[in-house]
């Protein structure tokens, strides 16, 4: 099949996938997913890097999509089915679809490096099996897979294939410009380019790419829909001047290796989630991170930003 996504553009927020006491939480999750929904996205991704899905068993990632999807309200589902085998990803693949996935999202996850080939000949099988479009996910830093622009073409040639969820761009604008330009010269026109990494996700948008795949997007969903709102009417600036306005929460990202266990305090700060929703051994901020998670959702209710104060949605 020939596959392109429409709703590949703006934002698709990524939400947790939250545990309470090892298990999923399905009242949690539900209220994720719906307050991403209320912000008005172009699709949600579900078990992605935030949704921790390396660390969840079949059964768990299935449920998982289904109380997204029921939750969805008709915004597509976008959901990760990375896994280190091939024949486990069709398993995880034949479950999103089952599900009711709107499509789904495969990093080349590797514990021995893989090869040029092996990678293209993982996404040629998975292709091969769906009936709904898939996105590429460029994560290096994770799967220790780097794609080059002759990779990329190669990979974004199969039918299957409607987008690619890029790198952090430069945070230089020309140079996040120059990046953007050399994926889009290596895939067909249709296939989307979106930027992941949060604290350069104005710069990506500004950059040229279509969509931003965002993590903080499905904690504060209402502020980063107002960044990619501003791009869409023109007004970068303003776009840029909302994101700084996160910049603490981005500084938090590095210090700790990543953004999940900042989103995991955020949420549940947000009173989104319960407390210690992540799976071990993945453990939560220490005090003075949750101190700082604390005082940047302060900073944003000061400004003006209700939203950013405390909900009590799933918990209260």
């Amino acid at each position: 099949m020939s596959a392109e996504a429409t709703w590949l553009r703006g934002l698709s927020a990524f939400p947790l996938t939250p545990l309470r006491d090892g298990a999923l939480d399905e009242h949690a999750l539900t209220a994720l997913v719906r307050s991403i929904v209320e912000a008005g996205p172009a699709s949600i991704g579900v078990l992605g890097s935030t949704g921790v899905y390396p660390y969840l068993p079949r059964d768990v990632r299935r449920r998982a999509i289904e109380v997204a999807v029921a939750a969805s309200e008709g915004v597509p589902v976008l959901a990760g089915i990375g896994a280190l085998a091939t024949a486990d990803v069709l398993a995880l693949a034949e479950d999103a679809q089952t599900a009711g996935a709107g499509g789904v999202l495969l990093a080349p996850v590797s514990y021995h490096p893989l090869a040029d080939p092996e990678v293209v000949g993982l996404f040629s099988d998975v292709a091969a099996e769906l009936s709904v479009p898939l996105v590429v996910y460029d994560n290096p830093g994770t799967t220790h897979v780097t794609f080059t622009p002759e990779l990329h073409a190669e990979v974004a040639a199969l039918p299957a294939v409607a987008g690619i969820k890029i790198p952090p761009v430069p945070a230089a604008l020309p140079a996040a410009r120059e990046r953007v330009a050399q994926v889009r010269s290596a895939v067909p026109e249709h296939v989307r380019v979106g930027v992941s990494g949060d604290a350069v996700g104005a710069v990506g948008l500004e950059a040229g790419c279509d969509l931003w795949f965002s993590a903080i997007g499905g904690v504060l969903p209402e502020q980063t829909m107002a960044i990619v709102r501003a791009h869409e009417a023109g007004r970068d600036e303003e776009a840029r001047a909302l994101a700084a306005h996160l910049d603490g929460f981005f500084s938090l990202f590095a210090e700790h290796g990543g953004s999940v266990r900042v989103i995991a305090e955020i949420a549940v700060q947000r009173g989104l989630v319960g407390e210690d929703p992540l799976p071990r051994p993945l453990r939560g901020l220490d005090a003075a991170g949750r101190a700082r998670v604390a005082d940047g959702l302060a900073a944003l209710a000061a400004s003006g930003d209700e939203r950013a104060d405390g909900l009590d949605i799933a918990h209260g």
